[in-house]
């Protein structure tokens, strides 16, 4: 083998593909935990849009609380109405965004409005898409749980 040709070795190649793979078991789990992250953030934010645009449907259509997360959701064509109001997208309007679940629950209707509702955020793959479960209601606050389905006894977030 003549030794003033040009390239790499096999053993320079195979050190050099080490090195990316340690990288990349380095870097991976940061990159899956920060999305993880973004989508507690997400869930958080949609939680807290929810509790906005409730308020404003109650003021708005004079009918109390919805009775589905639908009904915040975007009108299919024409003029927003009570069951259509266009307040949230209809991503969040059905369900489910950013790897969480959202599980709106209205309470009983008193002489026609809804009185009071319950929003749960659970993570779709706990450990994945999330680790923390949140809850909301007309408190307006958002509390947490980091083992099971939060609830009103659960602390509030940042608390």
């Amino acid at each position: 083998m003549r030794r003033d040709s040009k390239g790499f070795s096999l053993i320079e190649l195979l050190i050099v593909v080490a090195i990316i793979l340690i990288i990349a078991a380095i870097a991976i789990p940061n990159l899956l935990k920060s999305k993880a992250a973004a989508n507690q953030a997400s869930a958080v934010a949609s939680l807290r849009t929810i509790n906005t645009v409730e308020i404003t449907y109650s003021s708005t259509y004079n009918q109390g609380f919805t009775t589905t997360l639908l009904q915040l959701g975007p009108p299919s064509a024409g003029n927003a109405t009570s069951n259509a109001a266009g307040l949230i997208d209809s991503i969040l309007a059905a369900g489910a965004k950013s790897g969480y679940n959202f599980v709106y629950a209205a309470s009983a209707a008193v002489n026609g409005q809804v009185q009071n509702y319950t929003v749960n955020a659970n993570p779709q793959q706990v450990g994945v898409s999330g680790t923390i479960y949140y809850y909301t209601d007309p408190t307006n606050t958002i509390r947490q749980n980091a083992t099971q389905q939060a609830a009103a006894t659960d602390s509030p977030i940042g608390g």
